[in-house]
């Protein structure tokens, strides 16, 4: 019991320090001479004119979160596709029905206007 103590601290030690030391020696090691041009922001070459911050439409992050929902919905699907031959008829219709519950999803982002990219 002790020993598997032991070593779990010994990884946890070694899990802390060897990152440390990465760290604390690309600090010493790293140049330091500051000057106003690598002081200054850059953005693909092109000089900042004015605010660079820019605010975007919530509706091109919904527009993602939904096209995510249905991406992980596909690959949840996969397997399933896969291994329908091997599987009784319930797994099927819960298939079926999860598929149903998709496209009901899809039809509700659609009539709202969440598919449109404006």
């Amino acid at each position: 019991m002790v020993d598997a103590w032991l070593y779990i601290g010994l990884f946890l030690l070694v899990g802390i320090v060897i990152p440390g030391m990465a760290i604390m020696i690309s600090w010493l090691v790293a140049p330091r001479k500051p000057n106003p041009v690598k002081q200054s922001p850059y953005e693909c070459g092109v000089e900042t004119v004015g605010e660079s911050r820019v605010q975007f439409k919530a509706q091109y992050y919904i527009f993602t979160l939904v096209f995510l929902v249905f991406d992980v919905e596909t690959v949840f699907l996969f397997p399933w596709a896969v291994a329908l031959g091997k599987l009784p008829l319930f797994v099927a219709l819960e298939g079926i029905v999860f598929i149903l519950i998709l496209v009901a999803g899809l039809v509700y982002a659609w009539r709202k206007g969440m598919l449109e990219w404006v």
